[in-house]
């Protein structure tokens, strides 16, 4: 106890803190410290530091000395990765590497982007650099062996004979040697389409290496062409049987299948040539990233292969049967036969350098549409 009286208890706005209030806070009331003699006079007190009456809000610290917005020079614009922002730093969109990148120019990739005008140009330019050397190819690896098959197939034909012996008996009966005649028939055809199988993909892997080549500004010669086609034959006519299969396994149930099949492995043979690992599933995976433009595309080949041939074709159907059931009885129909048969063929060559050419323009913008491309990559790929 002591006699001295307690403490006043402060009053409220006297700046200390109150006892009944939460530890720390602050009473109610008061200056706070260091508010004294230099408070400014009473009265309308202009803006705080910070106010921008023109935006009626807080406005932001002014800019380091030196600062622009955006910043000038340095990168023009559209450089950066946003087109919108010019200012952004950055190389501008697609842009990749010289010699890796995608080129508007390039003469055998189309560039995404570039449309159905950009194929087709591309397509006219293989032509232009390289008929003098895809004409011979083609005239030696199609035309020339499909027309000796249809001339040994029509020469070995024992069709006629049967007719004319089923003409000579009343009693319906099947002619003499039939089973064996039929058999050796399509021993024939089988085999010699084999055989014209193999022959046809030296033509293809050669009249490849010649576009490709062409486009990279490389030259191709005949003699080289045909030799890489010798090289990469065996394993191009493995594929295509393969292929072949597929597809005539797809027609037998309802043709459908057998039609997309085609159009589903039509990249096969571009895809060995070039990357020579898993044809058919890389076939497969690019007809469905992107089935529209790959679908249009072959669809357009298709369109010419099927004008090109079918009409050579019925031509030659209507020439050899103006010449008789057995035109090689005699040797003048033997011979008009066989010019028949040689002039329709050779009027079918639009159509092979049109399936051709357009398959392969078809997957050199597919690779585009992966990854970044070009015909210099492109012919590093075919060695």
């Amino acid at each position: 106890m002591t006699d001295q009286p307690p403490p006043p208890t402060p009053s409220p706005g006297s700046g200390e803190p109150d006892p009944s209030s939460p530890a720390g806070s602050p009473g109610p009331a008061g200056p706070p410290p260091g508010w004294g003699s230099g408070m400014p006079p009473a009265g309308p007190a202009g803006p705080p530091p910070g106010w921008d009456p023109a935006q009626s809000a807080w406005g932001a610290a002014p800019p380091p000395q030196g600062w622009a917005f955006p910043p000038t020079g340095g990168y023009p614009p559209g450089s950066g990765p946003y087109g919108g922002q010019p200012w952004y730093p950055g190389p501008p969109v697609g842009w990749y590497p010289p010699g890796y990148g995608f080129d508007a120019n390039d003469a055998l990739v189309t560039p995404p982007g570039a449309g159905i005008g950009g194929w087709f140009n591309r397509c006219g330019g293989a032509l232009r650099r390289g008929w003098r050397q895809l004409v011979p190819i083609m005239l030696l690896t199609q035309v020339l062996p499909a027309a000796v098959l249809s001339v040994v197939s029509l020469g070995l034909d024992p069709s006629a004979k049967w007719a004319a012996q089923a003409e000579s008996t009343s009693a319906p009966a099947l002619p003499d040697n039939f089973a064996a005649e039929l058999l050796s028939l399509l021993v024939l055809l089988v085999g010699g389409s084999l055989v014209v199988g193999l022959v046809q993909a030296v033509g293809w892997a050669a009249g490849t290496w010649v576009i490709t080549q062409q486009a990279a500004g490389q030259p191709a010669s005949l003699e080289s062409a045909l030799r890489y086609g010798l090289r990469r034959a065996l394993g191009l006519w493995g594929w295509t049987l393969l292929v072949s299969l597929l597809v005539g396994v797809g027609v037998c149930f309802c043709v459908l299948p057998g039609i997309y099949l085609a159009f589903a492995l039509s990249m096969a043979g571009p895809v060995y040539l070039f990357e020579r690992h898993n044809p058919i599933g890389r076939s497969f995976r690019m007809f469905h990233d992107r089935l529209g433009l790959l679908l249009g595309r072959v669809a357009l080949v298709a369109v010419a292969v099927l004008v090109g041939t079918l009409i050579p074709g019925g031509l030659e159907g209507i020439g050899t049967s103006a010449l008789g059931t057995d035109p090689f009885s005699s040797a003048g129909t033997a011979a008009g036969t066989v010019v028949v048969i040689g002039i329709t063929a050779v009027l079918a060559l639009p159509a092979h350098l049109a399936q051709m050419i357009g398959l392969l323009v078809t997957y050199a913008e597919q690779r585009a549409h992966e990854a970044p491309v070009n015909t210099a990559g492109l012919a590093a790929e075919l060695g």
